[in-house]
């Protein structure tokens, strides 16, 4: 007896992916690294901004069905019904993609959030260097700038305007400073006149001491007949 043999055909290769489109194959329904996760978080934002188009361009065109006749509004209908069909598979495709980010590890999670703040390895021991320095820049340059301002700003609202001095007043200071250089020059005048009495008076005393310093002149006797002379 003749057994039949059936022939297996063989599997259809992969159809390729669109350019930039992120595929996930079977074996990676369950993304153990970073790398397969930030995939699917990328896609998952790819695919709401597709979703989002769609939606947009769907209510464009029912709008302009309800104004259009004939073979304009069946024309205008099968492409709402492509639409439709299209939003169908990207909303499974964000089911299908949703339940493999609840299907990751916590672990896995935990250390992707860590490192989703900077851009490439280190990034984030970066930030943590950076940001003593600037506070510490912030604290010893510009915290002096802004204490002199407001200072400044305090003491001119604490100050009451100064009143600008009336005529009157300006005439009166005037006189008086006037009267201040006259007193002054009288003053002078005077010191002057004192000087000039003293230095006179130590000449005469002077004088006087050497005089009384001398002998007494004796009286000149007259020869003998010089008298009956006189």
């Amino acid at each position: 007896m003749i057994q039949a043999t059936t022939v297996q055909a063989p599997a259809a290769p992969p159809l390729p992916a669109a350019p930039g489109a992120i595929v996930i194959t079977p074996r990676d329904l369950t993304p153990m690294t970073s790398q397969e996760l930030a995939a699917l978080k990328a896609r998952r934002s790819l695919l709401s901004d597709q979703l989002n188009s769609a939606n947009s361009r769907r209510k464009e065109l029912a709008q302009q069905a309800r104004n259009a006749t004939g073979a304009d509004k069946a024309g205008l209908e099968q492409r709402i019904a492509v639409l439709d069909g299209r939003l169908a598979r990207l909303e499974n495709d964000i089911d299908e993609n949703s339940k493999l980010l609840a299907s990751v590890p916590a672990a896995l999670a935990s250390t992707s959030s860590d490192h989703s703040v900077g851009i490439g390895p280190g990034a984030k021991n970066r930030m943590e260097d950076v940001i003593p320095v600037v506070s510490i820049v912030s604290l010893f340059v510009l915290f002096p700038i802004v204490l002199s301002i407001a200072r400044n700003i305090w003491r001119r609202g604490s100050l009451p305007p100064a009143a600008r001095p009336d005529r009157e007043s300006v005439q009166r200071l005037e006189r008086m400073e006037q009267a201040m250089e006259a007193i002054a020059i009288e003053v002078e005048r005077v010191s002057e006149g004192q000087r000039f009495v003293t230095r006179l008076l130590s000449e005469q005393h002077g004088g006087g001491a050497i005089a009384a310093g001398q002998p007494a002149a004796e009286p000149v006797r007259a020869a003998p007949g010089e008298k009956a002379r006189l």
